[in-house]
């Protein structure tokens, strides 16, 4: 693994609180609800397996794959989707799993996207909330940490493939 400098910014302890915590908000805000969970691949995996596993209500879980970065840090601006959900979504509450909201494109293109679909409603629950580099207006419901600059990786989030497997969150130092 290339050496890259790096610095713990969120330990596991940390972040395992954190998701425990959304996990008993989102369980709180839609218990006796069809709750459908989005993960957005491939950044969000872990969270979203870390959240299901703290979850107290049922649900269903289903996977997109979008991307903007391609192997650079700064977002490209372009959406491209390779795998759509395939769980009938109409009526239910959907709550997208997202590691990162940074400028908010394809947060925006896959609310668009899924509000077709019909479901009662549609909640965005994120990582690592970076409000200061917002191009599109869009809030996340559920937060664990908010972020003003850098580029984390570890838990994983990744830089051009690499890091996703570290345990905490590190911030990339130049």
């Amino acid at each position: 693994m290339e050496k890259l400098k790096k610095r713990v910014l969120y330990p596991r302890e940390i972040i395992a609180g954190r998701v425990k915590d959304l996990a008993d908000e989102i369980s709180h805000d839609l218990e006796g609800k069809e709750v459908v969970l989005v993960g957005v691949l491939k950044g969000a995996f872990i969270i979203l397996a870390d959240l299901t596993r703290c979850m107290k209500i049922p649900y269903v879980v289903d996977f997109v794959r979008l991307a903007s970065y391609g192997s650079g840090s700064v977002s490209s601006g372009t959406i491209t989707l390779s795998k759509d959900i395939e769980t009938d979504i109409e009526g239910k509450e959907v709550v997208i799993v997202e590691d990162v909201v940074d400028t908010g494109i394809t947060l925006a293109f896959l609310k668009e996207r899924l509000e077709k679909k019909k479901p009662h409603s549609i909640r965005i629950c994120t990582l690592i909330d970076k409000k200061q580099r917002r191009q599109i207006s869009i809030d996340a419901d559920y937060v664990g940490f908010d972020l003003d600059e850098g580029f984390v990786v570890g838990y994983g989030l990744d830089f051009d493939e690499r890091f996703r497997c570290l345990p905490d969150i590190y911030v990339i130092e130049e």
